[in-house]
């Protein structure tokens, strides 16, 4: 999309309103909405300019005290930064459409905490190796009530026969993403009651991650649209399915994928990368999971991994990895994270994880097999709780990779977080009305 094009886009649609977003500290987006006209004159070149208050937000929008950004600093304008290769229709609002901005600040530089500049780091740090980093996520969510209950009682796992009543909703879902640019591939109900999934095709990172908080925004809105709400909240009922997102990556070359030449097992490339994931996954269960709420998924036969391990094809294991002879699909799909994760920062963080292990030459463990829950063996259990995924990030390689002031911050908005929850969340395995009210709406 360019300046010209993206113009003649929004006569073409009858544009009224241009909506300059980035996504916060949560992974919600945020930004201005500006008149097509004023949008064109000024905002496209000129940019707007927002609290950067945003980017140490809490799940509910509280602001913890943080070392960065707070009374002492007068919470600071940042300069949002139009991007207009990054703009789309919205076709589930007629007359609107959205541009994603990258924040500045006040001394002109990509704003350390925002997370599109984290991401974007770590795109340049491969791209200096001569890998272009190809993502796909997979995302989770619960249909509800208003009232945040499940739109069924029962579980009917990818049933073509099953909720007919749900397809109007699900379809307008589709066709939003469809309108807003995304590849839907397609739509099922997962192992949970009301639960589903919208597979969305791969692209760049930054694509990956913008298509990703766009796509829980769509979703959320078409649900009210219908009379109902959806939650990517990553556990909102013990004893249900959680919601998870599965990063899927791969790494092309020359325009071509990289791991490609993988037969039966990962080639060069893709068992160096693999070995970063793993070097680093302790660390990365902290962008995965960053809310008291969020280890909980953790647990024995959720499909969500407990161990460090990697494997084939193979739900059980924390690093999936797709190696079919000569396949441009070759991939590895990293499943710990939840649905709440900020997009931009597991994404950015899979990418630093990955690149060490490139520039490295890490070698990844052995491969597992077999059922992983039932027979971990001695590979290391993936922290189950907020304090254990915080510990694992604090002064970790990773946390230096993706910068000091960075992790420092985002470090402060979990650990409010953990003491929230320790006044108000005792047993590590239930989730209490306190959690559903904290995070249900807001995840």
């Amino acid at each position: 999309m360019t300046l010209e094009s993206f113009r003649s886009l929004a006569r073409e649609n009858d544009i009224h309103t241009i909506e300059v977003a980035t996504p916060d500290s949560q992974g919600h987006l945020r930004g201005k909405r500006v008149p097509v006209e004023r949008f064109f004159s000024t905002t496209a070149s000129g940019g707007v300019h927002i609290a950067d208050a945003m980017f140490v937000f809490d799940i509910q929008n509280d602001l913890p005290d943080n070392e960065f950004v707070n009374m002492d600093s007068g919470y600071l304008d940042c300069h949002l930064v139009p991007d207009i290769s990054s703009a789309r229709l919205l076709s589930h609002r007629p007359g609107y459409a959205l541009v994603f901005a990258d924040a500045f600040d006040s001394s002109g530089n990509p704003h350390p905490l925002a997370p599109r500049s984290v991401l974007a780091a770590q795109i340049a740090k491969a791209t200096a190796l001569g890998l272009d980093p190809y993502v796909a996520t997979e995302l989770e969510f619960y249909l509800c009530t208003p009232e945040w209950e499940p739109v069924q009682e029962h579980i009917q796992y990818s049933s073509m026969t099953d909720a007919l009543e749900l397809e109007a909703v699900l379809l307008d879902m589709r066709s939003a993403l469809i309108g807003a640019g995304m590849e839907v591939e397609s739509s099922n109900a997962e192992y949970g009651p009301g639960q589903i999934e919208i597979n969305i095709g791969p692209a760049d990172a930054m694509r990956t991650a913008d298509n990703t908080v766009l796509f829980k925004s769509i979703v959320k809105q078409v649900a009210v649209q219908h009379g109902l709400r959806a939650t990517f909240m990553p556990k909102p009922w013990a004893e249900q399915s959680g919601n998870g997102m599965h990063v899927h990556t791969s790494l092309n070359v020359d325009g071509a994928n990289g791991f490609a030449s993988s037969d039966g097992q990962p080639n060069e490339l893709m068992a160096s990368w693999l070995g970063g994931l793993m070097e680093h996954a302790a660390a990365l269960s902290f962008l995965g999971a960053p809310t008291s709420n969020g280890p909980k998924r953790i647990r024995p036969y959720t499909f969500a991994p407990t161990h460090i391990h990697w494997g084939l094809d193979n739900r059980t294991v924390m690093a999936r990895c797709i190696v079919d002879a000569g396949s441009s699909a070759n991939r590895v799909e990293f499943r710990p994270a939840g649905a709440d994760a900020n997009a931009y920062l597991i994404i950015g963080g899979i990418l630093a994880a990955g690149v060490d292990g490139v520039e490295r030459d890490l070698t990844p463990p052995m491969m597992c097999e077999g059922d992983m829950y039932t027979n971990p063996g001695e590979n290391e259990a993936l922290p189950t709780d907020l304090e254990g995924v915080i510990a694992a990030y604090s002064g970790s390689v990773l946390s230096g990779l993706l910068g000091d002031m960075f992790s420092t911050s985002y470090l402060s908005i979990s650990q409010a977080d953990a003491a929230l929850a320790a006044e108000n969340s005792s047993d590590p395995d239930e989730v209490n009305d306190w959690e559903r009210a904290r995070f249900m709406e807001h995840s």
